[in-house]
């Protein structure tokens, strides 16, 4: 039976790069893959699957109108899939985590959504909250924080390297504005007592 996982964790942690593997993978097999990743994300270049270390491929785009499931419904003409993955999972609208749902549930092709649990506030995106309560099968990806402990969560920083208290939930950026903590020091930057 197909699934639906989610890989989740704070920035850094190599997401993308166990994404890439895991796909690398497959296709080493000869199985197909449907690589996907987040419109609005374009560090790696648009279209493109980016890890920290360098590792890259190219990847069909979602925003928040595709509709997932006939997506790969209609790769499915051109051969079998053998897995779907989803970079930047956390951009999914709750609609497309139900889609990717049906897409395991009824079209057996397993679904691997890599993406952040929660943003520099501490909340939920929408995506994940829903990948958290629909996902078959949840994997942590670990990363540290400068302390040794494992980061659960993420500031944000201005160019001066001040933490940010509000703005957008969406803000692409990497090293450069954003910093993995675990929860005591992200409290202690953010002023939470």
């Amino acid at each position: 039976m197909a699934k639906l996982y989610f890989h989740y964790s704070t920035m850094n942690a190599g997401k993308s790069t166990l994404l890439l593997q895991a796909a690398h993978n497959y296709e080493e097999r000869g199985m197909t893959v449907a690589l996907m990743t987040a419109a609005v994300d374009q560090r790696a270049g648009k279209g493109r699957i980016g890890s920290r270390i360098g590792l890259g491929r190219d990847a069909a785009t979602f925003d928040g109108e595709t509709d997932l499931f006939a997506w790969i419904e209609a790769l499915r003409h051109n051969g079998p899939v053998a897995c779907a993955f989803v970079d930047e999972a956390q951009f999914l609208t709750p609609d497309q985590v139900w889609q990717l749902a049906r897409v395991a549930d009824d079209l057996h092709v397993p679904v691997m959504c890599y993406g952040l649990r929660v943003d520099f506030r501490g909340q939920l995106f929408p995506g994940s909250a829903t990948l958290l309560a629909l996902a078959d099968t949840l994997r942590e990806v670990r990363t540290i924080c400068h302390c040794g402990r494992k980061a659960t969560m993420v500031v944000r920083q201005d160019a001066e390297g001040r933490a940010l208290h509000d703005g957008a939930q969406v803000q692409i950026g990497g090293n450069e504005t954003y910093v993995s903590l675990c929860r005591r020091h992200w409290r202690a930057t953010m002023g939470e007592g």
